[in-house]
C-alpha cells in the first residue's frame, strides 16, 4: 500500500518537481516552464509555474534562494528552486502509485 490520499502529487506537482530535479542548480521559472515543453509539449503559463513551485515550497517539498541581480533581468535577481528530500520522496510515492495502478492495463484490453 502507497500510503494516504495526501502522499501522492497532482499531475502538475510532479511535473514540475522532475522538471527541477533535470535541471538542478538552474531551475527557476522559464527553464522550468521550458523543460516541460521540451519533453511533453505542454506548454504551461509561467504562473501556472509559480503558483506550483510556491505550493510545493509550502509543503516542504522545494526551497529556493535568490541568485544575483542581472543586468540582462533589468536588475531584477532569479529564484532558484531545488527539491527537497522530502520532495523526492513524494515523487518516489507517487511514482510507485503510478507504476501499481498501471500493472495489468496490457491485458484489460480495449478498455477505454
Amino acid at each position: 500500500m502507497i500510503g494516504g490520499d495526501d502522499d501522492l502529487l497532482g499531475t502538475l506537482e510532479l511535473i514540475v518537481l522532475l522538471s527541477v530535479i533535470c535541471l538542478g542548480t538552474d531551475a527557476y521559472g522559464m527553464p522550468i516552464r521550458d523543460e516541460i515543453h521540451r519533453r511533453i509539449g505542454r506548454n504551461i503559463s509561467f504562473g501556472a509555474v509559480y503558483v506550483t513551485l510556491q505550493r510545493l515550497e509550502s509543503k516542504g517539498l522545494a526551497e529556493s534562494r535568490m541568485g544575483e541581480p542581472t543586468a540582462e533581468r533589468g536588475g531584477r535577481a532569479k529564484k532558484f528552486f531545488r527539491v527537497t528530500k522530502a520532495g523526492l520522496q513524494a515523487v518516489r510515492r507517487s511514482q510507485d502509485a503510478i507504476e501499481a495502478m498501471s500493472i495489468g492495463l496490457g491485458e484489460a484490453g480495449g478498455a477505454t
